[in-house]
């Protein structure tokens, strides 16, 4: 599967939150612009040293953007630049304050085999205890993110340590949460699937939690976000079609009856950039660094 492209590669699932930072999320809608300008844009997106996705929407919206932030004024500089140069080109900016994302394992590879122990998450998030790391924790974090085969020898190499230390301080870091998970990065068109995205919002609030608790056993929800300023519930789904999921909503409508105002769904075109850690060289890893 990796001659054929179906493997693209490994990463590491890394909790940022648990390093001090929070998140932002824009959705954008362009207007008059030139596929030149558009690329500058991303361009800039993608080499901003706290982007954590950067992708093109085929939907409502043009691209998404989250963006990992542990300082608002250098968050305002950076946006305000943006802004200063492409704005005229920005129709509109739909933004959220991105609190949890929950990821589950890849069910509907397994049909046939999966039970509901199976649909075990881990998360992202806000909330959790207070997390210290230093220049060697990060330098480590920095070199799996994109790489989590990388052999514990050559990484031991690249940090300057042993292998038992790298090994300690893996082991170390998945304990106190900042290491969430190993994960396969799947091309999962060549398998007959495309991810599609879900936003809801209620008319009952009250069933917000028992719709989740509902629909996260569906073997095709692959992701159920939370945020602030946004939809009420926002889910993942990776399937065969829009008739399908289709067909899943409205198993979900029927189940709770008059508790979904409205919902859109779009598609991703393109991701330019997903890495699970900001840029944190000019941290003096000498604090805690989330309280």
């Amino acid at each position: 599967m990796e001659d054929n492209g179906t493997i693209k590669g490994y990463w590491t699932n890394i909790d940022a939150y648990r390093l001090g930072y929070e998140v932002y999320r824009y959705y954008i809608v362009f207007q008059n612009v030139t596929s030149d300008i558009k690329n500058e844009i991303i361009d800039k997106l993608i080499k901003y040293k706290n982007t954590w996705v950067v992708r093109s929407i085929k939907g409502l919206y043009d691209i998404s953007i989250v963006i990992w932030v542990d300082s608002i004024p250098e968050f305002f500089y950076f946006w305000d630049d943006l802004n200063e140069k492409y704005g005229d080109y920005f129709a509109e900016k739909i933004f959220s304050l991105y609190l949890q994302d929950d990821a589950y394992p890849l069910s509907f590879l397994l049909l046939n085999e999966y039970e509901k122990s199976d649909r075990d998450k881990y998360e992202q998030t806000t909330h959790g205890t207070p997390v210290e790391i230093d220049n060697v924790d990060y330098r480590l974090l920095n070199h799996i993110v994109e790489n989590a085969r990388i052999p514990l020898i050559e990484l031991a190499e690249k940090i300057g340590c042993s292998s038992q230390t790298v090994s300690y301080r893996i082991k170390n870091l998945i304990k106190k949460g900042v290491i969430q998970a190993f994960r396969v990065d799947i091309d999962v068109s060549k398998l007959g699937f495309q991810e599609f995205k879900v936003d809801i919002w209620l008319k009952k609030l009250s069933k917000r939690r028992q719709i989740r608790d509902f629909i996260k056993y569906n073997p095709y929800v692959t992701f159920i976000s939370t945020s602030a300023g946004y939809a009420d519930l926002e889910i993942v789904f990776t399937i065969g079609d829009s008739d399908k999921l289709v067909e899943i909503l409205e198993d979900v409508f029927s189940k709770f009856p008059g508790a979904i105002r409205k919902y859109i769904y779009w598609t991703s075109k393109k991701a330019y950039r997903y890495r699970c850690l900001p840029d944190m060289t000019d941290k003096g890893f000498n604090k805690i660094m989330f309280q």
